[in-house]
C-alpha cells in the first residue's frame, strides 16, 4: 500500500492508502480500533461523503470507507465493471485480499444497494444501515438514456468532456445539490465541485449508472436475511422514500426510519444525527465475535 500523492486538502488524507487488487486500483481511508465498519458512498460520491461521520464512530469501530470502482481516486481498469454484480465481486475481492472482516455495513444510496449485493454474494448476515437506498429500477427514458450512455461513453473518446459540461459541470454544483432536496455546508459544496471537475471521477459515476441494473438484486431482496435499518431523507428529491419501504416489506428483517427535514444526502448534512443512528442499530444487532 502507498499513499495517493494527489490527496492535498482531501478530508482525512492522512487516514488514505491506495491498493492495488485486480482490477483496480482503490483508494480506502482507514480510521479507528474494534470491529470492521465498512462505509461506501453512493454514485458521484467518495469517501470524502463520511468525513464527518467516520471521526464519531473510530473510538468503537475500525472505519473503513471504500471509493468504488472509478470514483473519487480509485481507477477503473476497464470501463466495462461497474455494474452492480461487478461491483460486489471486485468489492468482495479487494476484502478478502486486505484480510478485513466487516462486522457492518453503512452505505448510501447505490452504495446501500452495494452493500445488499454484497453481503448476498458473500453468504453474510450483518448488519447494514442504508441512507436513501437506491432500491428501484430506473424508469422512463432514464431506463433507455443511461444505457446508451454506456455505448456512447464507450466509443466516443470526447464523450465524457461533452457530458460533463452539458450536465454536470462544476458551476452548476450547487443546483444539482439542491435537486437532492440535501442542502449542504460550504465546506461539502466545496468538495463535489472538486469532484466534478476530475474527468476520471465524471467518468466513473457515468459509467456506474449507465450499467446500474438491479435485475438480479430485487429478486434476492427475500433471501437477505442481514438486519437492516433504512434511513429515509422525508425531503430526498432523488430516491422516493416510498420506494425503499416497498422494498423492505419484501425483505425479513428490514426496518424504515423517516428523517425530516433532510435530503438525499441526509449523513452529510446531519452526521451528528447519522453517527447515532448507526451506533443505535449497530448496538442492538451486531453480535459479540469469538
Amino acid at each position: 500500500m502507498d499513499y495517493p500523492a494527489d490527496l492535498t486538502g482531501w478530508p482525512h488524507a492522512e487516514c488514505s492508502r491506495q491498493i492495488a487488487v485486480r482490477p483496480h486500483r482503490w483508494h480506502v481511508q482507514i480510521m479507528g480500533e474494534g470491529p470492521d465498519l465498512l462505509f461506501l458512498h453512493g454514485a458521484g460520491g467518495a469517501t470524502h461523503s463520511w468525513r464527518d461521520i467516520m471521526p464519531l464512530l473510530a473510538d468503537r469501530y475500525r472505519c473503513i470507507a471504500v471509493d468504488l470502482p472509478g470514483h473519487g481516486f480509485s481507477r477503473l481498469s476497464t470501463r466495462f465493471r461497474s455494474s452492480l454484480p461487478f461491483m460486489a465481486e471486485d468489492l468482495d475481492r479487494l476484502i478478502r485480499h486486505e484480510g478485513w472482516h466487516p462486522r457492518a455495513i453503512v452505505g448510501h444510496s447505490a452504495g446501500a444497494a452495494v452493500a445488499l449485493a454484497l453481503v448476498r454474494r458473500a453468504g453474510w448476515r450483518v448488519p447494514i444501515v442504508g441512507f436513501n437506498p437506491a432500491l428501484e429500477p430506473f424508469r422512463g427514458i432514464a431506463g433507455v438514456l443511461f444505457p446508451m450512455l454506456a455505448r456512447t461513453i464507450a466509443v466516443t473518446p470526447f464523450a465524457t468532456s461533452l457530458i460533463r459540461m452539458a450536465v454536470v459541470s462544476p458551476a452548476r454544483v450547487e443546483s444539482l445539490l439542491a435537486g437532492t432536496g440535501s442542502h449542504l455546508s460550504p465546506e461539502g459544496v466545496a468538495l463535489y465541485r472538486r469532484l466534478l471537475q476530475d474527468r476520471a471521477h465524471v467518468e466513473g459515476a457515468l459509467l456506474m449508472m449507465s450499467q446500474w441494473s438491479l435485475q438480479g438484486l430485487l429478486p434476492d431482496l427475500p433471501k437477505i436475511g442481514s438486519p437492516c435499518l433504512f434511513l429515509l431523507g422525508a425531503e430526498d428529491r432523488t430516491v422516493p422514500p416510498e420506494t425503499t419501504e416497498t422494498a423492505a416489506a419484501k425483505m425479513p428483517d428490514a426496518a424504515c426510519t423517516w428523517l425530516a427535514g433532510l435530503g438525499h444526502l441526509a449523513h452529510e448534512e446531519a452526521p451528528d444525527l447519522a453517527a447515532e443512528r448507526i451506533a443505535r442499530h449497530l448496538s442492538a444487532t451486531l453480535v459479540p465475535s469469538g
